[in-house]
């Protein structure tokens, strides 16, 4: 199978922006775990041997030197076009298809030919369900104290969260990262969500929903020292709280139309 021409920027998708300066093989660990975290969550289309039976699909598997992977991407047109026509896909979360293939011992092989191409072995898909199994760190007791977070905590944890938020924009309002010192003396940091739902029936699903997104979003994370818990409490935020925004990013903006050749100048 020959790769295709490289896609032009108008056609990349998420995981290919994530992944244009640095491919995710090259990329530091901060980085291709943001590449993986992204990956979970992301809609794969998996090439599939045959079409789908009742509720039965069988992948299409590929033997490469010492593994056997399943093949999917985010964008169908470009499955099909690797493959060098149609094919038979199913299409679903990618952190279901990491699990099936883990549970099997088998690897995937994502966006080959893509600024985002990855080959992901079965241990590699086993450390990326543990760490979606990750159980968020729920804080209800009243903490002793808290204090701005240290530049350690900041460097790790800011941009990330500012890029989980936007997704929950809607849910949330925002989150503040703060230090914190616990009753009991131990010393960590907090992630304040701020502008949670707490009446409207169905709330407690929904903090629980948020939560988890969160204790998944560290667990890919380096380690911050102290841990990381989250709460919703309102709380008197210290100085030097960061405090970040869930803001939806702007849509893209609509091609522009080609101008005819007699239209007139467009005065700026």
């Amino acid at each position: 199978m020959t790769p295709p021409e490289p896609a032009p920027d108008s056609d990349l998708t998420e995981l290919d922006r994530l992944c244009a300066a640095v491919p995710f093989h090259d990329a530091d660990p901060v980085q291709r775990a943001a590449v993986l975290r992204r990956l979970a969550d992301t809609e794969l289309h998996v090439a599939l041997s045959a079409d789908p039976v009742d509720d039965r699909a069988d992948l299409r598997m590929f033997e490469l030197p010492g593994a056997e992977v399943a093949l999917a991407s985010d964008d169908a047109a470009a499955l099909a076009g690797f493959l060098g026509g149609p094919v038979a896909h199913l299409s679903l979360p990618g952190r279901v298809l990491a699990r099936e293939l883990a549970q099997a011992g088998r690897g995937l092989l994502v966006n080959p030919g893509r600024p985002s191409e990855m080959l992901l072995d079965a241990p590699a898909l086993a450390w990326l369900i543990a760490a979606l199994a990750e159980s968020p760190a729920a804080a209800d007791a009243l903490p002793r104290g808290l204090a701005a977070p240290s530049p350690q905590a900041v460097a790790v944890l800011a941009e990330p969260l500012a890029t989980r938020l936007a997704d929950m924009a809607g849910m949330v309002a925002g989150a503040a990262l703060v230090g914190v010192e616990w009753q009991d003396g131990r010393q960590g940091h907090l992630i304040a969500v701020m502008g949670a739902a707490d009446e409207p029936a169905g709330a407690d699903a929904g903090r629980r929903a948020i939560a988890k997104a969160l204790a998944e979003l560290v667990a890919f994370l380096p380690p911050v020292e102290g841990g990381v818990d989250v709460t919703f409490q309102p709380l008197p935020l210290p100085p030097g709280a960061v405090r970040i925004e869930a803001t939806a990013p702007p849509a893209p903006s609509p091609p522009e139309r080609p101008r005819k050749p007699d239209a007139p100048p467009r005065l700026r």
